[in-house]
């Protein structure tokens, strides 16, 4: 069997886009000094995490820095997630400091897909947080799905509710997450050397979403 590998969040960020899928606004910086003046274009507060190929799981190396309100906040995460990520894998090639904006509000999700060996490419969806891990409230379809598919997917899942309007709560921008499912659906039909792609959490407000992290493995 091929060996697998798991992109950085840039490299995923442009096989994203290249796809049409709507992706955050980034930087990747090399530097403390590069770092600050980066989040000052993005506007505070931001988030900053490690770009490296041998850390895949950021939080558990200390590769996460979040609400960052300020430069010298944001150069001083650089030089602490530098060390932390040093001390936990000595052997790990750091490419930079991704920074994104630490957004405000809106609704987790999880989104998700995988070559699944019976069905092949499968799109996952479901309330992201604490619901995903207590509740495991998830919807699955096999892809390529369209827009009305995806639809049907959303409603499946026990947490619907919440997305619809809840006791007076506002709904969210559920047409544009059902675009969304859909196109995601299409790249993992395309992309068959995708094996595993988690988006999580993305962030759906009253109008449109954004992605606030994305880990995808590929086949080597």
């Amino acid at each position: 069997m091929p060996d697998a590998l798991f992109l950085t969040e840039p490299a995923c960020y442009r096989l994203l886009a290249a796809e049409g899928l709507p992706i955050p606004p980034h930087f990747l910086a090399h530097s403390p000094e590069e770092a600050a003046e980066k989040a000052a274009l993005l506007g505070f507060p931001v988030v900053l995490k490690i770009v490296s190929p041998q850390v895949v799981h950021k939080s558990e190396a200390g590769g996460v820095r979040v609400a960052l309100a300020d430069a010298e906040a944001v150069r001083q995460a650089y030089r602490a997630v530098e060390s932390s990520v040093h001390a936990f894998r000595p052997e790990a090639v750091i490419e930079g400091m991704l920074l994104l904006p630490q957004f405000q509000g809106g609704t987790e999700l999880i989104v998700g897909g995988l070559r699944d060996i019976q069905f092949g490419p499968t799109v996952m969806f479901g309330l992201g947080g604490i619901f995903v891990e207590l509740l495991k409230d998830v919807s699955f379809r096999v892809a390529p799905i369209d827009a009305a598919e995806a639809s049907e997917m959303i409603r499946e899942i026990k947490g619907y509710p919440l997305l619809n309007g809840f006791r007076g709560r506002l709904p969210l921008d559920l047409e544009a997450l059902a675009v969304f499912l859909a196109d995601l659906s299409r790249l993992l039909d395309r992309h068959p050397e995708i094996e595993e792609l988690d988006l999580n959490p993305v962030f759906l407000f009253p109008e449109g979403l954004a992605l606030a992290d994305a880990r995808i493995k590929v086949t080597a």
